[in-house]
């Protein structure tokens, strides 16, 4: 039998935050891209890599109730957070760009956005995957808790 939890189980909120932050990130990438008319670096072709996924997966597992999903999203969005680490310190601190992970096209040192003196896309997508990576991590806490 199939491990769900009760709708009145707080935890559902997790699950359904975590589809929310993904799907957040996936439409303000394709705004940026689109809308907007910024062409994405390398390492940002990289987190959209990590991220799509994340908005099908998390969303198909919010309906089916499934608390397991986490083992399949963490990956994801430890190895999408760790890339887009990588990308904010290629914009932001000097002397870290000589990794030249963007070798054609648009470098990955360029800003379409600076909010504020700190928020990038690389920022946004940062603070996305940390949210959904510690709601997963709270439902695996609980599930063992239970």
């Amino acid at each position: 039998m199939e491990e769900t939890h009760k709708p009145s189980d707080k935890s559902g909120c997790l699950l359904y935050g975590a589809w929310f932050v993904s799907l957040i990130a996936t439409l303000g990438s394709l705004y940026f891209s689109e809308i907007r008319g910024f062409i994405p670096c390398d390492l940002c072709w990289f987190q959209r890599i990590f991220m799509y996924p994340l908005a099908f997966i998390l969303g198909i597992a919010t309906f089916q109730n499934d608390w397991k999903i986490a083992r399949y999203v963490l990956p994801l969005s430890i190895i999408g957070g760790s890339i887009s680490v990588m990308h904010y310190l290629e914009q932001k601190v000097p002397g870290f760009g000589g990794i030249r992970p963007c070798v054609s096209g648009v470098p990955c040192s360029a800003e379409y956005i600076n909010w504020w003196g700190f928020i990038s896309i690389p920022f946004l997508a940062l603070v996305a995957f940390l949210l959904i990576s510690v709601a997963m991590l709270i439902l695996v806490v609980k599930k063992r808790a239970n």
